[in-house]
């Protein structure tokens, strides 16, 4: 989008134009050909002859920016397409949504101003509507995702609309409520996106057992588009969970912008049948064994650290590094990505 006053909006004019090439088959089932919306090609800061999936813009608070809709009608009929601004969302399970017609936008859906809000367009034309986005003065930094919709002979379609607010960005993420379904053998788990930017986040699963490694999956991106102080709830599958067991469960997520949380949850298999010959106590043993294999690894990494630099001697004559030397050289190497 490019800055202009608001006053330019007014005086801009509707534009029709012939579509070029043949009227498409009827599709929508009405006697009428399927119209659609599109960001203009030739406007916005992005211009492209193929034409852009969507709008975007970049502004700081106070800004106004105006770019162009495309409404084609390749049909031999006219339309009728009324436009609104709409806020964009996540559902529970992460999907991206706008809000409905009856809701009424508080952030980009707001923003947008239209020099038409009703356009009627004549059969195989395509119109241009100019409208503007107007960043408040207080608006917050960071990502401010929303969309147009427009509506028209029975079918509502939209177009995303992402907003950058100029100022601090912040990337970061919680992974919240794991919880292990031990019937379905699944694990149910939150995310939360505490920042204000768009994450695409990536998810690693780990879950030990008393006798080994169970899950070791490594970070793969989930189909989410976490929008700033969204909350969506996902499950991930575990259809070879282990009939009997006490089992550890580790959720680590991350993003780019350096957004990063772990988050754990214990559990206990046992089979229903096991329970009345004795499979309380076997599960008992094994939370037990659990136990002492978590002391050990414990005291395994304890012990590991204690242990020298290789290479030093046992005097101060054979090149021994002096203990306040010595633990700023562990400190610098735990400072390169190790877990502290």
């Amino acid at each position: 989008m490019t800055s202009s006053a608001r006053g330019a909006l007014c005086a801009a004019a509707l534009v029709a134009a012939v579509v070029a090439g043949a009227v498409p088959a009827y599709a929508d089932g009405g006697g009428s050909a399927k119209w659609s919306v599109a960001p203009f090609a030739g406007g916005g800061t992005r211009p492209a002859k193929d034409g852009r999936p969507s709008f975007y813009a970049e502004g700081t608070p106070g800004a106004v920016l105006q770019d162009t809709l495309a409404v084609t009608n390749p049909g031999p009929k006219p339309r009728t397409i009324s436009l609104r601004g709409a806020d964009a969302g996540n559902t529970g399970s992460g999907a991206y949504s706008v809000t409905p017609a009856k809701g009424t936008p508080k952030d980009t859906g707001a923003w947008i101003t239209f020099a038409k809000r009703q356009v009627k367009v004549p059969p195989r034309t395509r119109a241009e509507v100019p409208f503007t986005l107007t960043v408040p003065t207080g608006a917050l930094p960071g990502d401010h995702p929303g969309a147009i919709v427009a509506s028209g002979g029975g079918r509502t379609v939209g177009v995303r609309v992402d907003l950058r607010v100029g100022g601090p960005t912040l990337s970061a993420l919680t992974v919240e409520r794991v919880k292990v379904d031990t019937d379905a053998g699944s694990i149910a788990y939150d995310l939360v996106n505490r920042g204000n930017t768009v994450l695409t986040p990536k998810l690693a699963v780990r879950a030990d057992g008393v006798f080994g490694t169970l899950i070791d999956r490594p970070a793969r991106t989930l189909p989410v588009e976490l929008l700033p102080g969204r909350r969506v709830s996902l499950t991930e599958p575990w259809p070879d969970a282990p009939a009997l067991d006490a089992v550890d469960v580790e959720l680590t997520a991350t993003a780019s912008g350096g957004a990063r949380d772990t988050a754990t949850a214990s559990a206990r298999f046992v089979p229903w049948g096991a329970v009345a010959g004795g499979g309380v106590l076997l599960l008992a043993a094994a939370g037990g064994a659990l136990h002492l294999v978590r002391r050990r690894r414990r005291r395994t990494e304890e012990e590991r650290a204690r242990e020298p630099e290789p290479g030093a001697g046992s005097g101060a004559g054979s090149g021994d590094e002096p203990e306040q030397k010595r633990g700023a050289t562990q400190l610098a190497r735990a400072g390169t990505g190790d877990e502290l």
